[in-house]
């Protein structure tokens, strides 16, 4: 077990190492120039040029790219992110100031979409083939289907413009910061995001669900004469490997949708700020944002890994 994690912990750091590179190299050749959106609109002429020739200086973007690359690559290694082109903070700082607000966001959501999509895709299973059945399947793929923004606005408008029974955007009220008007802010997006989840989660607890119930073990313990809700824990527990897996492939799918229904209701997370900071062409932002998400993933990967001993005693015993 030991070996196992050193193993998958390393071969991490390599992929970390690998997408850093991969970012740097993207952002920096991507179209446009950010010292273009530094410049004040009055400044114009010689003293443009001159304005801009300074800016390159301070932010040392008048250096050969694999200058820049060897001095940013030693930041990353002491932790050092650089500064952002905009406000002159430390991208860091700015992150983790946004970081909060997102992961309450996405574990919000993901656990709503947890306790709809277990009991969903369970019922679905033992009632196949029938209305609740297809009534389910039906909802998920409508769910699926229709983009995230489109519900965020849709929603915005019925309960917030039409009903005014739910806040359209922020995190708290003009003056509040209780934890009661935070919940009260969250209702919509967690539930848009949870509801998200929960239709891509329902066919993998269905199909698997569906799968263990037609094995030899669980004709035993029905023969043995147990109740059907021993069973069902026999089942479940034994399709929660591949469900396991696939919410943690899911996460960048989360954070996907995170950061769109983060900008639809203001809500004041790391998605918000990465796409203020590709508007502004915010190269030392936008590539903290991706080295974060990187970090987000592989972390969930190695906890998938971890978590399959725990669920399987087999996987363990292998290890």
């Amino acid at each position: 077990m030991l070996r196992s994690l050193t193993t998958r912990l390393s071969s991490s750091v390599l992929v970390f190492l690998l997408v850093a590179v991969g970012l740097f190299t993207l952002v920096r050749l991507a179209p446009g120039d950010p010292i273009d959106m530094m410049v004040p609109p009055e400044v114009d002429g010689a003293d443009r040029e001159a304005y801009t020739t300074a800016l390159r200086e301070k932010y040392g973007l008048d250096q050969p790219i694999f200058v820049q690359f060897f001095r940013w690559f030693g930041g990353l290694m002491v932790g050092d992110l650089g500064y952002s082109y905009s406000n002159g903070q430390p991208v860091g700082q700015l992150l983790a100031d946004r970081l909060g607000p997102t992961i309450l966001l996405m574990g919000s959501a993901l656990l709503l979409g947890l306790l709809i999509a277990i009991p969903g895709g369970v019922l679905a299973a033992v009632k196949r083939n029938s209305i609740a059945d297809y009534t389910i399947s039906t909802v998920s793929v409508v769910a699926i289907a229709v983009p995230s923004f489109f519900l965020g606005m849709l929603s915005i408008y019925i309960f917030a413009v039409r009903l005014r029974v739910l806040p359209s955007a922020g995190m708290h009220g003009s003056g509040r910061t209780d934890v009661g008007d935070l919940l009260y802010h969250m209702v919509l997006p967690v539930c848009l995001l949870g509801l998200a989840i929960a239709a891509s989660l329902i066919r993998y607890v269905r199909s698997g669900m569906m799968e263990e119930l037609s094995k030899d073990y669980v004709r035993a313990v029905v023969a043995k004469g147990a109740g059907p809700a021993r069973v069902l824990s026999h089942a479940l527990r034994n399709s929660l490997i591949p469900l396991v897996t696939v919410i943690a492939l899911s996460i960048p799918g989360v954070l996907a949708g995170a950061v769109v229904l983060e900008q639809i209701f203001a809500w004041p997370g790391m998605g918000q700020l990465a796409i203020a900071s590709l508007t502004n062409r915010d190269y030392p932002v936008l590539i903290g944002f991706g080295l974060y998400i990187a970090v987000v993933v592989l972390a969930c990967n190695l906890i998938a890994d971890l978590l399959y001993a725990v669920v399987d005693p087999r996987v363990r015993t292998a290890k």
